[in-house]
Parts: structure tokens; sequence; C-alpha cells
């Protein structure tokens, strides 16, 4: 029995993206689709953890906002291409996978991978980064380029997506649900890196191609990670 106060609740966060300037229309509007289909599909709880992402990337995006803007690399609003390559793997195993546990762990680890990789980029630009290809220094910002503080929030990010994931009961293996969520999101992130540096710098790839490309490697990893 679906309760409509989600939807309704759903509603309301999509509103507030947009009058917030987080996302733009079209970004909020297919967050808010996306979001029923899964409620009605796989239960609110897993709506919940992708709200967790969102709240978390919003959060590391406004970080040191004014930093950020001077370098020319803030992100303020989003759009509907961001929304959906960040989340359309996600959905995809929420909405067709059930609760079979290996489409459980493909929706972890994309969303674990989503979550690390958006950290990693919002806060490994205040360390010094490197080119993951060649361990070169570079600018912040660059396509492909790491950092140990990046890399170490990014690893946390996946973790409190496990941790999220038991207890919200989409998964009953707390051991379980933080190997997924820290292998898939730790190995979806570097992809995500080693795609920017070899295919995104050489305009083979765009930002958003990367970021869909990296969410199917943690879901992957997430599947194989159920795997006994």
């Amino acid at each position: 029995m679906i309760n409509w106060g989600y939807v309704i609740l759903l509603l309301l966060v999509g509103t507030l993206t947009y009058h917030r300037k987080a996302l733009d229309l079209w970004g909020s509007l297919s967050m808010v689709i996306m979001g029923i289909i899964i409620i009605f599909s796989a239960g609110v709880n897993w709506l919940f953890l992708i709200l967790l992402f969102l709240t978390l990337s919003l959060f590391v995006t406004r970080y040191k906002k004014d930093y950020k803007i001077q370098l020319g690399i803030y992100e303020g609003k989003r759009t509907a291409k961001n929304v959906i390559s960040n989340g359309v793997v996600a959905f995809i195993m929420a909405a067709f996978g059930g609760f079979y546990l290996p489409f459980v762990g493909g929706f972890i680890g994309s969303i674990a991978t989503a979550t690390a990789d958006t950290m990693a980029s919002e806060l490994g630009i205040l360390q010094q980064p490197r080119l993951i290809t060649t361990m070169e220094k570079v600018v912040p910002g660059t396509d492909g380029a790491i950092s140990t503080l990046g890399t170490l929030v990014g690893i946390l990010g996946a973790g409190i997506i496990g941790l999220a994931a038991y207890l919200l009961g989409i998964i009953t293996d707390p051991f379980l649900s933080l190997k997924i969520a820290i292998v898939s999101g730790t190995i979806g992130c570097f992809m995500d890196s080693i795609l920017g540096a070899v295919l995104e710098q050489r305009s083979f790839l765009n930002n958003e191609h990367v970021n869909l490309l990296a969410t199917i490697t943690g879901a992957i990893v997430g599947i194989i990670s159920t795997i006994p």
C-alpha cells in the first residue's frame, strides 16, 4: 500500500530544489518522475537513499562556493542531463530489479559511485590534485584529476551510502552493504577519473557520458559483490 504522502513529499522536494536553484526545471521534473516510479516499483526507502545522495551532493557543491567560483568550476544549478547521467542506472535497478539481491547490489553500487564521485570532485579540489594517468600536478578542476583528500572523502561518501542502505532496510547484512558500497563506489569513482583523463580531456566524451559510464561500472561491481 503506497502512502501518497511520500509522493507529495517528493513533489515538495522537487519544487524546493528548483526554487533553491540546485536543479533547473527539467532537472527537477526528471528527479520527481524517476522518484515516483521508484516509490511504486521498489519502495520509498529506495527513494530515500537517492535523496540522501542528492542532499550530500548539494551540501558539498555549496561548500567553499566562492573559492569554486574563482576557479570557474562552480556548478550551482544542475540540469536534467546531470540527474539522468547520475541517476538513471539506479533508477533502472530499482524500477526493474525489484528485491533480487544482485539488482539491490547494482542499485547501491551505482548510488555509491555517484556519491563518491561528487564528494571527491567537490572537496578534492581543496588540495593540490594530480592527473590519475601520469601523477603530474594539475590545476583543480582538471578532468581526471585526483587527490588524497578527494579519494578519502569519496570513500567516506560511499560508506555513508552503504550504512544508510542497511539502516533503511534495503539490505539486511550491514557488512555486505558496506562492502558493496565502498568497493563499488571507489572503483566507480576511479573509473570516472580514468575516463576523464583519457577520453573527456580529448573531447571524446563529455561529463554526462563519463558520469553514466562510471555509475554503470559501480552497478556492475555492486552486482558482482553480491555473488558469494
